[in-house]
């Protein structure tokens, strides 16, 4: 296992290698086309490469024509499975983090718990990866609040890194008939103001942890972008009177993300390469936002 493991992961990593040649291809392949198309004389810098590219234009289909990426050997079988997620948390966590965790795992279907105890992450990472997880979330804390978020897609990556903010458990609600019952039914999602290219990276890295809901569905949880902080919140709804008199209600728990980088790569992977990572320069950008408007 260990073996197909460091193969598995070699012929990634060469497939990402030639992303960028791949990528090169596709745009000399482009220009030829939109000059042969518009019978506009064949660029100066690609007259020497133009009897080979062409051959290669003729001999492509629609499934051929645009080059893969990383992306979709990561998430190639995402549909055809429900997700399987480990839920674990930093070691000796405390009662404050234990309750988060416990409600956590409510939050993402089919998703189990465990107790680190003294496990290290390799081993972790390998038990899932021989067991069929399709992702591992690892939840730290500081002093007994819970301030940060991993969570790391199996078997190749990305792993994406959170800061957990104003963290609200359903324990910690005063107001207990004010909140529904916690269900277990598959959510919709809402995912709002994610317009930027990393903004849909980090759609796509959450949305794959819920699998897909029924239509009558009704339970919702509302990732929430506003100036790069993406607020989580989780509600169900009822029809009282008809489509016209809908009632939500919160069911918790609420908190608050920050993305702060991605790996791809897997959790335990220290070589991993960093696709993204925040910036000190970026934190006095007031009017950048990176994930959307």
């Amino acid at each position: 296992m260990h073996r197909r493991n460091i193969r598995l992961r070699r012929e990634y990593l060469y497939r990402k290698s030639l992303e960028g040649k791949e990528r090169l291809l596709y745009e000399k392949k482009r220009k030829i086309k939109e000059a042969l198309e518009e019978g506009k004389p064949i660029p100066t810098e690609l007259r020497n490469e133009e009897a080979a590219i062409r051959k290669e234009i003729d001999l492509e289909d629609e499934n051929t024509a645009v080059p893969r990426s990383t992306i979709d050997d990561e998430y190639a079988n995402a549909t055809e499975k429900d997700p399987k997620i480990l839920l674990t948390t930093s070691r000796n966590p405390s009662a404050p983090l234990t309750q988060f965790v416990k409600e956590l795992k409510i939050v993402f279907p089919n998703a189990q718990r465990m107790n680190r105890g003294g496990q290290v992450i390799s081993e972790i990472i390998e038990t899932c990866r021989a067991h069929d997880f399709t992702d591992v979330i690892l939840v730290h804390e500081h002093r007994g609040v819970p301030d940060g978020i991993i969570i790391s897609h199996l078997p190749f990556g990305p792993t994406a890194y959170f800061g957990l903010l104003n963290v609200v458990t359903r324990h910690d609600i005063k107001d207990k008939k004010s909140i529904g019952t916690m269900p277990e039914a598959y959510p919709h999602l809402i995912f709002d103001k994610f317009s930027t290219k990393l903004g849909e990276r980090t759609v796509n890295i959450l949305k794959h942890l819920f699998p897909v809901p029924k239509p009558d569905t009704k339970r919702i949880i509302t990732f929430a972008n506003q100036s790069d902080y993406i607020s989580f919140r989780h509600h169900i709804y009822e029809k009282h009177g008809g489509p016209k008199s809908i009632e939500l209600k919160e069911v918790g728990p609420r908190f608050e993300l920050r993305l702060y980088q991605i790996k791809l790569g897997t959790m335990d992977q220290d070589e991993a390469q960093t696709e993204w990572v925040i910036r000190p320069y970026m934190n006095t950008s007031k009017k950048q936002k990176l994930l959307g408007d």
